[in-house]
């Protein structure tokens, strides 16, 4: 029991890393030019990204499983109890990290200056977009989030 609590835990901080926010900028993207391009939004939808299976959860579910099962009964018993732990054990720990890793979100659809309209799928973040609203699309490695526009200050001079 206490290697299935740790195997979770496991999961569940791999699946922290993981993120679609647009509050959250990945480490590599910092300190780069963007792309920043001005819109207005037609719409909003709440959506779910589905949850990713790395893998991790199969293998560290197998392993628990298969442990486990394995001193379960003699050394035949436990052998065989053992595979089919590993068995279940690793369709176990990919249901848990599909569904640790599944992100609420919205599509953001947008029309450019230009007239040409795009949609973005990104989590849910501190601001709450509505239709109509002036936005800028910032691209930064092939990844594009939707932020509210920022307010121009009049100019002074």
């Amino acid at each position: 029991m206490k290697k299935m609590l740790i195997a979770s835990a496991l999961v569940l901080s791999l699946a922290a890393c993981s993120t679609t926010s647009p509050d959250v900028i990945q480490r590599g993207d910092a300190q780069r030019m963007s792309q920043v391009q001005d819109a207005t939004v037609l719409s909003i939808r709440p959506v779910t990204v589905d949850g990713s299976q790395s893998g991790v959860g199969g293998v560290t579910g197998g392993v628990v499983g298969a442990v486990a099962g394995s001193s379960v009964g003699g050394r035949r018993e436990g052998a065989v109890v053992g595979v089919l732990g590993a068995v279940v054990g690793a369709m176990v720990g990919n249901a848990i990290e599909r569904n640790t890793t599944r992100e609420e979100a919205v599509e953001v659809v947008v029309q450019l200056r230009n007239g040409e309209r795009r949609s973005v799928v990104q989590a849910k973040g501190n601001e709450t977009l509505y239709a109509g609203d002036a936005v800028v699309l910032v691209t930064t490695g092939g990844k594009t989030r939707v932020t509210r526009s920022p307010a121009i200050a009049p100019n002074k001079y």
